[in-house]
């Protein structure tokens, strides 16, 4: 039997240090332990999805705490079947020792255990859809605020309305006002129309 830890944050700004030391501590060697840094809405993760193909018959998963294995509540249900039915996987969740399969083998704490999965599972999914409500109300906010998002625009260089004149008597190409304003043409043609400049015929 293998012993491997599974930890996950949502991006790469986030520390998984916490989880981490944890696995260190039930002495679980250091390449059994796999991280991902990436959001729990799916298991499209490569660390997980490389800690499954190693997986087998009686293995041992540990994960800190539900919500690091997921936050999709079907997909959570789905593979804690496939690990534990379909490959004969133990998983233990540390924070909370009801999801410890290694346990309550008898019917009754089956029941509890499914229970509480499915418990946890929902209030997992149902967390990720608040961030996602928290997350659209802020940007709503800000923007509302004035706030840009994305990349500035780029501003027009000091001559580009005397350039831009001259592109519309025929003096300039498109090509070469585009290179020297710096601009593509879907940002210059959007210049020029703030300008209410066009080719003359």
């Amino acid at each position: 039997m293998n012993t491997y830890g599974y930890c996950r944050v949502s991006s790469v700004e986030q520390n998984e240090n916490r989880q981490t030391d944890a696995m260190a501590e039930l002495k679980i060697p250091q390449e059994n332990v796999y991280v991902d840094k990436i959001s729990g809405k799916d298991f499209s993760r490569p660390a997980w999805l490389t800690m499954v193909k190693k997986l087998k018959q009686g293995d041992l998963v540990y994960v800190y705490s539900i919500d690091r294995l997921g936050r999709n509540y079907n997909d959570i249900q789905n593979w804690w079947r496939v690990l534990t039915k379909e490959k004969g996987v133990e998983i233990a969740v540390l924070d909370m020792p009801l999801l410890d399969t290694r346990n309550g083998r008898d019917l009754l704490g089956t029941l509890i255990a499914d229970l509480v999965l499915n418990l946890l599972s929902y209030v997992a999914h149902n967390e990720r859809d608040a961030i996602r409500s928290r997350q659209a109300a802020g940007i709503t906010a800000a923007k509302a605020r004035g706030v840009q998002f994305g990349r500035p625009a780029k501003k027009p260089p000091n001559d580009f309305a005397e350039l831009a004149k001259q592109w519309s008597k025929g003096k300039l190409r498109t090509t070469e006002l585009m290179e020297l304003a710096g601009m593509t043409e879907t940002t210059l043609y959007r210049r020029l129309r703030e300008l209410n400049i066009s080719r003359k015929k």
